[in-house]
């Protein structure tokens, strides 16, 4: 396939050809309802790396994958009946489960940041829809972007952001919803919203009868989304520049937010600065020193 030229309308042609790379180790953008994804076989761990790669993502930041049914989701985590009520409402579509993630369930370690659970989802566009079929593997797909970065709707937007990264931008015209899923763990005895997106919270509220807490702002991260744009690797403001600027990047670990003065490695904890970077305000002199006395 021609390398120079990435875009191509999702025909059932392209779409043959991008599950073929994908099924080859190659990583691939395509449409969803909510925003363009940039997606891998879930269960190769250097193809999830890839998208790691590209996006220059923290690598304790999980992904999403997503699955063609519901008996296909089902392979990969344990649900319980809250689980199958939201699944039955919103499925196909914009909402994303977190749940224990089966032992035999050959995801990538890599996907699931090391946690025990596993955010999952069943698109509804017609194209996400198809090549999930036709690749016949579950597709680790975040947001086809960079870290930090405004989430692309249409396949021009990923060409400019990524060029010519992914094997294949499959264009399926702008993506109806504009806006990420909402996210709902189900790993524990009630349901946690984690990340508000396209299902208004109230929808889910009305599908489980009863009210949805919100996770906590410094909760352990347990989904993609958790991240504040804080932790962008370009700050979008004049304050966040003079705060930020002396280290490269911002990230929140856990309960416990830090600065770290590189890119992370393949660890989950990025390294830790020795003192807080020159300029730097006194909220963000605190993380510091709070990560620096509380890191293992």
């Amino acid at each position: 396939m021609d390398r120079a030229m990435p875009v191509v309308p999702a025909t059932d042609e392209a779409i043959a050809q991008a599950a073929g790379a994908l099924a080859g180790g190659e990583i691939v953008a395509f449409p969803t309802e909510t925003v363009y994804g940039l997606g891998a076989d879930a269960r190769n761990g250097a193809a999830v790396a890839k998208i790691f790669a590209a996006k220059e993502r923290p690598r304790f930041n999980p992904l999403i994958v997503h699955v063609p049914d519901f008996a296909a989701a089902e392979t990969l985590v344990v649900f319980n009946d809250d689980a199958r009520t939201l699944a039955a409402a919103f499925w196909p579509g914009p909402l994303t489960l977190v749940a224990p993630k089966r032992g035999d369930c050959g995801i990538a370690d890599l996907v699931t940041a090391g946690l025990d659970t596993l955010a999952v989802r069943i698109p509804g566009h017609p194209v996400a829809r198809a090549l999930l079929t036709r690749a016949k593997c579950p597709i680790a797909a975040p947001s086809a972007n960079r870290s930090g970065r405004i989430s692309p709707t249409e396949a021009a937007h990923v060409a400019a952001e990524l060029g010519e990264i992914p094997a294949m931008i499959l264009d399926g015209g702008p993506c109806a919803r504009g806006l990420e899923s909402t996210v709902v763990s189900l790993a524990g005895a009630e349901p946690v919203l984690l990340r508000l997106g396209a299902v208004p919270r109230h929808e889910i509220e009305a599908a489980l009868a009863r009210p949805v807490a919100r996770a906590e702002d410094d909760a352990p991260i347990a989904s993609p989304g958790q991240l504040a744009r804080h932790y962008a690797r370009k700050p979008r403001s004049a304050s966040m520049r003079r705060t930020c600027r002396p280290a490269k990047f911002c990230w929140r670990s856990g309960r416990t937010r830090f600065l770290a003065t590189a890119k992370p490695s393949t660890s989950v904890t990025p390294a830790i600065s020795a003192k807080p970077p020159r300029n730097c305000s006194p909220r963000c002199a605190n993380w510091t020193r709070q990560a620096r006395s509380e890191s293992p």
